[in-house]
C-alpha cells in the first residue's frame, strides 16, 4: 500500500506514544507466549484493576486528534474537534469486544482492522461533517497500522510466526515517517517543530539551583520536581471602608476579591492574566520555570492533575532583563526564540509563533518589570497591551516586585493581581529538608554531620525570631542553609553580617574546601573588582549588562588591584568571578548578571560608600529598586557616612509636598536604616525619629492602611501599643496587618496581648492575610475574650479555631465558609452574636439550628424572610440585621416578624424596605441605612 493513502501526517513519534497507552504494559516474561493472545486481554480498558478508564482514552484521542487537526491536509472546525474526538474514541473502544487474535489481526492487516472496529462500534460519524468524518477514517487507518505495529513487537508468537508480515508493516511506518520528513505540510512542520521546542524547555527549565549545594561534590542543580517548593498567592482586595454591626465594627472589602492564599501555579487556572508580585527572592521565577516544565511536558495523562489546564499550551518564557539589555524594540512573536538566545532560534517553521499566539494555545511568561528601567516600563506595558490585543485567549502571567508598578497597572487589560505570600512556617521546614537532602553527598560521616545540622537550624528557625525574619523566602532560606553548614551550626544574626559571610564563603572559603587548584586570592580584592560591577548596573538601572562591559570595567580596575593580575587579563579573571565565585552567570551568550539582584546591591552599595556618593544615593530614595542599596550603604558606612547619608535621605524628603508618598517613602526610609545604624551621632538619630513620628504611629485608618503598603520595612518601625491611646493603638494594628508578609506576625503577637476591643477587632480582620496557622497559633489563640467578634472566611480558619478549642460566642461567618463548616462551628461554639454573609439559614445543617436558640443578635444576608426555615422560632433575638443580596430583595412576610423572633426590640434594615417595615409591632426600634 501506498503510504500517502494514508494522508494524516503525523509521524511515528507523535501516534506511538499515545497507542501504547491504550494496550497493558507486558510484564516479566510476557514475550514467552507460545500461543496468540486475543486483542481484548490486551487493552487497558476493559475488565477490573485496569490503568485506563473510558474518559482517559477520550483524553488520549483528543490529544491525537489536535495534532491530526494542526498537521492535516483537510480543514476541520474548531468546535467540531471535540466532537471527533469522541467518535473516534467511540471506535477505538471497540478493540475491547473483539475476539481477535493478535496473529489473526496482524493477519487482517490495518485497513481490515479498521473496517472491523468501525461495524463493531456502529455508526460513530453519523453526526461529524464530510471532513470530519474523512479525518476519522484516516485518523483510525494510521492507528490501526501503529496498532499492528504495536502487536508485532509485543508478542514472541507473533515475531515468529509473521516475520515477513512484521517486516512489512515497519516499513510501511517507516516510508510514511520518510514522506512527512520530507515533504511535510505546515501543519506537519509545525507538530515536528513544537516537540523539539516543548523537549528543549523542559529541559532547559527542568533544573533548579539551590543556594549553597555546590559546596560540596553535590550538584549545583536540583531537578525542579523534587526540589520544587509549592508556592501560594492572594488576590489583594480593595478596602471599601469600615461598617457598624451591631455593637461591633468591621472592614468591606470588594465582594468578589477572595484573600484566600491558593496555590500559585493554579493562579492561571482561573484568570486568563495575571499580574503576580513578590519580594526579591520569593520565587517567581522558579515559578515560571515550574509553569514553562508544567506545559511543555504535553502528558495526555496528566489531565486529571491540578496543572491539566496547561496541557497543550505552548510556554514562552520572556526574561525582561534579557529583552531591554540593550534598549532595543521588544520582539514580536516571530523574534521571541532569538531575543532569549535560545539554541533552536532560526530553525521553526516561518510564522510558527504568530499560528500558536493566534489558535489561543500560548502560555506567555514574562518575567521581571520591575528590572525594566523605570524610564522604559511604559514602552514595555505598551508592548505587551499590543500582543494581548493582537492575540486574544491566550494566558498571560507577569511578574514584578511589589512597589515597581503602582496597582491599577496593568487593570485596562484585564489582569488580575496578585502576591506571593512569603514562605510559612511550613514551607522553611519543608525547604530545609530539601536542602539538606540535596545536600547529601553519600558519604556516611558527612552525611550524619549534616542531618544533625538540618535538626539543629529547623530548632534555631523556631526558637530564634531574628532568624526566623531571615529565613522567609527560597532565596534568604538556601543562604542560611548553606552559612548553617558552612560554619558548623553558628550563623550570623544581622543582614549586613549574613551578606558579608556569605561572600566570604563564596569567594574564599567554597574553592579552598573543595581544594580546587586555583590561586590562593584574598577577599577584598575580588570584592574591589565585583562592587564596580554592581554599582555600574545599580546607577544604569540593569540587572544584566554585556560581557564586553564587563571585562572593559575590570580591566580598567586591575591596575589599581596589582593583587588580581596572577589570574591573567581582564577576560581572565571575568573566567574566574563567573566560574569560580558563584556570583556571576551569563543567562545568555554574552551576557553577564548577579545570581541574585541582594548581592547585587549589598556589593553596589559598598562602592557608592567608598564614592562618597551620598547624594545620588538619596536622590533615589523614592526609587524602589534603590532601597535595599541604601540600606546596606547605611550598614557598611563609617558614623560619619551614616550621618551625611541620613542627613541627605532628610532632606531629600522635606523637598517633596508635604502629602506626597515620595516624601513619606523618604523618611521612612531613613527610620528603617536606623536599625543599620550600630553607631550615629545623637543629634542625626532624633531627627530621623522626630520625622518618624509625623508617620508613626498613624493618625487615621487611611494613613495606617498606605503606611503597611510601604511593606516589611515598617515592621521595625512600628511601636509597643502600650503608650498609645485607643485610636493609635488601632491604627498601628492596621498598618500591621496590611503588612503582607508572615514576618508581621511576631510583632502581631505581641499586639494580641493588648486588651482593647478595637486592636482585637483589627487582628481578628487580618486572618486572611497571613498564613492561616501560624496566624492562629499567635494571634488568634489570644483573641477569645468573649467581647472579640470572630469572622471567619474559609474552612481551614474554621478546622484551626476547633483545633484550638476555641468557642467563641461572637461569630461573622461569611459566605466563602462552606455550608458543612459554618453548621459545624455553629454547633461547637452555640454562638449568642452571629451574621450569616452571603447565605440564609436555610443553607445551614438542621443539626445546627437549635445551637441558634441561644443567640440574642442576628445578622443574615437575605432577599427576604422566605429565607428564614418554616417553623424556626428563635425566641432570645433581641437584635435583627437584615442585609439584601440582590437590588431588587424586598422584606416581604413581615407578618412572619413576630413569629420567628418574639422578643425582638431592634431592627437594622435598608432604606428601601421602610415602607413595608410600617406592618411591623410598634415596640420595635428600627435603624434604617
Amino acid at each position: 500500500m501506498d503510504p500517502a493513502a494514508i494522508g494524516v501526517r503525523i509521524a511515528s513519534g507523535v501516534v506511538t506514544p499515545l497507542i501504547r497507552k491504550l494496550f497493558v504494559r507486558p510484564g516479566p516474561g510476557a514475550g514467552l507466549v507460545t500461543e496468540p493472545v486475543r486483542i481484548d486481554a490486551l487493552v487497558s480498558f476493559r475488565g477490573e484493576r485496569r490503568d485506563l478508564a473510558e474518559q482517559d482514552v477520550r483524553r488520549l484521542v483528543t490529544a491525537l486528534v489536535r495534532q491530526a487537526v494542526r498537521a492535516g491536509e483537510r480543514p476541520v472546525a474548531h468546535d467540531e474537534e471535540e466532537a471527533l474526538g469522541h467518535a473516534l474514541a467511540r471506535t477505538l473502544l471497540a478493540l475491547g469486544t473483539l475476539t481477535l487474535t493478535d496473529v489473526e489481526a496482524v493477519s487482517l492487516g490495518h485497513e481490515e482492522l479498521a473496517a472491523r472496529l468501525r461495524r463493531a462500534a456502529g455508526d460513530t460519524t453519523r453526526d461529524l461533517s464530510a471532513d470530519a468524518a474523512h479525518l476519522h477514517q484516516r485518523l483510525l487507518d494510521t492507528a490501526c497500522l501503529h496498532i499492528l505495529n504495536f502487536f508485532t513487537q509485543r508478542s514472541t508468537f507473533v515475531a515468529h510466526t509473521l516475520v515477513e508480515q512484521s517486516r512489512r508493516q515497519a516499513e510501511l511506518i517507516a516510508k510514511v515517517d520518510e514522506l512527512i520528513a520530507r515533504d511535510p505540510l505546515p501543519g506537519a512542520r509545525d507538530v515536528a517543530f513544537e516537540q523539539r521546542y516543548l523537549a528543549y524547555i523542559a529541559k532547559k527549565h527542568g533544573k533548579l539551583t539551590i543556594f549553597g549545594i555546590d559546596l560540596t561534590d553535590s550538584p549545583g542543580k536540583w531537578p525542579l520536581d523534587a526540589a520544587y517548593l509549592s508556592l501560594t498567592a492572594t488576590e489583594r482586595g480593595r478596602h471599601l471602608g469600615d461598617i457598624r454591626i451591631g455593637d461591633d465594627w468591621g472592614q468591606v472589602f470588594e465582594a468578589d476579591l477572595d484573600p484566600t492564599p491558593r496555590p500559585a501555579d493554579e493562579a492561571l487556572a482561573t484568570h486568563d492574566r495575571v499580574l503576580l508580585r513578590g519580594e526579591a527572592g520569593s520565587g517567581k521565577t522558579t515559578l515560571i520555570q515550574w509553569l514553562a516544565v508544567s506545559a511543555a511536558r504535553q502528558d495526555p495523562d496528566s489531565g486529571a492533575g491540578r496543572m491539566a489546564y496547561l496541557h497543550d499550551r505552548v510556554p514562552y518564557v520572556l526574561p525582561l532583563r534579557t529583552l531591554t539589555r540593550h534598549g532595543e524594540r521588544l520582539p514580536a512573536p516571530k523574534d521571541f526564540l532569538s531575543a532569549v538566545g535560545s539554541p533552536l532560534a532560526g530553525t521553526q517553521p516561518d510564522g510558527w509563533e504568530a499560528r500558536v499566539l493566534t489558535s489561543a494555545r500560548a502560555l506567555v511568561l514574562v518575567d521581571g518589570i520591575d528590572e525594566v528601567p523605570d524610564a522604559e516600563r511604559a514602552r514595555t506595558r505598551a508592548w505587551l497591551s499590543d500582543l494581548i490585543e493582537a492575540y486574544p485567549g491566550n494566558r498571560w502571567l507577569v511578574t514584578s516586585r511589589p512597589s515597581a508598578v503602582r496597582e491599577d497597572w496593568l487593570t485596562d487589560d484585564d489582569f488580575t493581581e496578585l502576591t506571593l505570600a512569603p514562605m510559612s512556617g511550613a514551607d522553611v521546614t519543608a525547604f530545609i529538608r530539601r536542602w539538606h537532602t540535596a545536600a547529601a553527598t553519600g558519604a556516611p560521616d558527612e552525611d550524619q554531620a549534616l542531618r544533625a545540622y538540618e535538626a539543629q537550624l529547623l530548632d534555631a528557625v523556631r526558637t530564634k525570631p531574628d532568624l526566623g525574619l531571615l529565613a522567609t523566602n527560597p532565596l534568604m532560606c538556601g543562604l542560611v542553609c548553606a552559612l548553617h553548614r558552612d560554619r558548623r551550626g553558628f550563623l550570623p544574626l544581622g543582614r549586613k553580617d549574613l551578606y558579608t559571610a556569605a561572600l566570604s564563603m563564596l569567594l574564599i572559603r567554597r574553592d579552598r574546601e573543595r581544594h580546587m587548584d586555583v590561586p590562593e586570592l584574598r577577599e577584598e580584592p575580588q570584592l574591589q573588582l565585583l562592587q564596580r560591577l554592581a554599582y555600574w548596573l545599580i546607577r544604569n538601572g540593569r540587572t544584566a549588562m554585556d560581557r564586553t562591559r564587563a571585562t572593559t570595567i575590570i580591566g580598567d580596575a586591575l591596575p589599581a588591584v596589582p593583587e588580581l593580575a596572577a589570574l591573567g587579563d581582564a577576560e581572565a579573571v571575568y573566567t574566574h568571578f563567573l566560574h569560580r565565585s558563584g556570583l556571576l552567570r551569563e543567562p545568555g551568550p554574552g551576557t553577564v548578571e548577579f545570581v541574585h539582584r541582594t548581592f547585587q546591591d549589598f556589593l553596589g552599595a559598598r562602592a557608592a560608600v567608598e564614592e562618597g556618593d551620598f547624594g545620588v544615593l538619596a536622590g533615589h530614595a523614592a526609587d524602589d529598586q534603590w532601597e535595599d542599596v541604601i540600606r546596606m550603604a547605611v550598614a557598611q558606612g563609617r558614623p560619619r557616612e551614616r550621618a551625611e547619608l541620613l542627613g541627605d535621605l532628610l532632606a531629600r524628603g522635606d523637598s517633596y509636598a508635604e502629602d506626597s508618598p515620595a516624601r513619606k517613602r523618604a523618611h521612612l526610609l531613613a527610620a528603617a536604616c536606623l536599625e543599620h545604624a550600630a553607631e550615629l551621632a545623637p543629634a542625626v538619630r532624633e531627627e530621623v525619629e522626630r520625622r518618624m513620628a509625623e508617620l508613626i504611629p498613624p493618625r487615621t485608618p487611611d494613613s495606617a492602611r498606605a503606611l503597611g503598603a510601604v511593606g516589611p520595612m515598617v515592621l521595625d518601625l512600628l511601636p509597643s501599643l502600650a503608650d498609645l491611646n485607643d485610636d493609635e493603638a488601632r491604627n498601628a494594628a492596621i498598618a500591621a496587618t496590611h503588612i503582607r508578609s508572615d514576618a508581621a506576625i511576631p510583632l502581631l503577637t505581641r499586639y494580641a496581648d493588648d486588651p482593647r476591643d478595637g486592636v482585637r477587632r483589627q487582628l481578628m480582620w487580618g486572618w486572611s492575610r497571613f498564613d492561616c496557622r501560624s496566624y492562629a497559633d499567635g494571634v488568634i489563640s489570644k483573641l477569645d475574650d468573649g467581647r472579640t467578634n470572630f469572622t471567619l472566611t474559609t474552612d481551614e480558619q474554621v478546622d484551626e479555631l476547633l483545633r484550638l478549642d476555641l468557642r467563641p460566642k461572637l461569630l461573622d461567618i461569611r459566605g466563602s465558609v462552606s455550608a458543612e463548616a459554618a453548621s459545624h462551628v455553629l454547633v461547637a461554639c452555640e454562638p449568642t452574636f452571629l451574621v450569616l454573609t452571603g447565605r440564609s439559614l436555610t443553607h445551614l445543617s438542621p443539626a445546627a439550628w437549635p445551637t441558634l436558640r441561644h443567640l440574642k443578635s442576628l445578622g443574615l444576608s437575605i432577599d427576604s424572610l422566605t429565607d428564614v426555615p418554616p417553623g424556626l422560632s428563635l425566641p432570645g433575638v433581641t437584635e435583627l440585621m437584615l442585609y439584601p443580596t440582590g437590588r431588587d430583595a424586598e422584606l416581604g412576610d413581615v407578618e412572619r416578624i413576630p413569629a420567628c423572633f418574639p422578643q425582638l426590640e431592634r431592627m437594622h434594615i435598608p432604606a428601601s424596605w421602610a415602607a413595608r417595615a410600617r406592618a411591623l409591632p410598634p415596640r420595635l426600634t428600627l435603624f434604617s441605612y
